[in-house]
């Protein structure tokens, strides 16, 4: 079967200060940063094993990753896999590029986010080429905050017509529809992130098809469900593998509600959903037609804890 796993270990210590994020320049212990990496080398060779499940996999660490030797070896070893599908992970860019070199592009792709006042645009910008000359696959985005507009306008029309730029709805904010079209101008998808999504009772492939584990192998259908569905290295979870309807009132993050079953985003992102790269670029700007964009998602009016 096909199977996707987003791993989060226990690694939450960023590089960046951003104002928006609860980790920003965390730092983890020594002994914390030996313990994430422990946990990803026996993730790692637990994905290596031979098996009959194709994989893909999902990193999504609290913090960066890529700065992180363990991270970008993993990665490197992992796209070289046969029954590995993909290989991504989410990462600010902060990290040299050169060892992309060793990776299959075939496999490896990153889901990168600018943030503006952390990084010179510059440099940001000259790594998005850098990735584009070895072959990578990958998307750009950007916090949709009204300080960060003018530096989004100008990624999206500096980045490469082929690299899709996605505008993530800040945490808490709500949009004006005349601030909801501005994002919409660069991101025609941005209506998904703008309400979070009722998700109770809906199907979902979280729990069957896709799981969450954490630095323990602990499973979890997703993220944002805490119910345990058993260990990854044990093989208990596969007892409670099934497809399943969500639990929560709504469901407002990219990863989570990139897996709904009443949405229409595997094939908006058919072959790309984990590095969210769709498989086409919807033109910027709002003047063509998308007939992959449906109307824009109902409001929620449940609280999503």
């Amino acid at each position: 079967m096909d199977l996707t796993i987003l791993y989060r270990g226990p690694l939450a210590s960023c590089d960046y200060d951003c104002p928006y994020c609860p980790f920003a320049k965390r730092r983890d212990s020594p002994a914390q940063l030996r313990a994430d990496r422990s946990a990803l080398e026996r993730f790692a060779a637990w994905a290596a094993r031979p098996a009959e499940d194709r994989l893909s996999v999902l990193f999504t660490p609290w913090g960066e990753g890529l700065v992180r030797s363990w991270y970008r070896r993993t990665l490197t070893e992992l796209s070289h896999l046969p029954h590995l599908r993909r290989v991504a992970i989410q990462t600010n860019l902060s990290c040299r590029t050169d060892w992309l070199a060793d990776a299959d592009p075939r496999k490896l792709a990153l889901w990168c986010t600018y943030h503006p006042g952390q990084t010179p645009y510059d440099r940001f910008l000259a790594k998005t080429h850098e990735l584009s000359a070895l072959g990578i696959r990958f998307s750009v985005g950007v916090v949709g905050l009204a300080g960060h507009l003018e530096q989004a306008r100008r990624l999206r029309a500096e980045l490469p017509a082929h690299v899709y730029l996605w505008i993530n709805a800040a945490e808490g904010h709500t949009y004006t529809d005349e601030e909801a079209a501005r994002w919409t101008d660069l991101d025609p998808l941005f209506p998904y992130s703008r309400h979070p999504h009722r998700s109770a009772g809906l199907p979902c492939r979280t729990g069957a098809s896709v799981i969450s584990v954490d630095g323990a192998g602990t499973v979890r259908r997703c993220h944002f469900v805490r119910a345990e569905l058993g260990n990854l290295y044990d093989g208990s979870y596969r007892r409670a593998s099934a497809p399943r309807t969500c639990p929560l009132a709504v469901c407002d993050c990219h990863i989570g509600y990139v897996h709904l079953e009443t949405l229409p985003l595997y094939d908006v992102f058919a072959g790309g959903v984990l590095e969210r790269v769709p498989a086409a670029v919807p033109p910027a700007g709002g003047r063509t037609p998308l007939p992959l964009l449906p109307a824009p998602p109902v409001a929620a009016t449940a609280d999503p804890a």
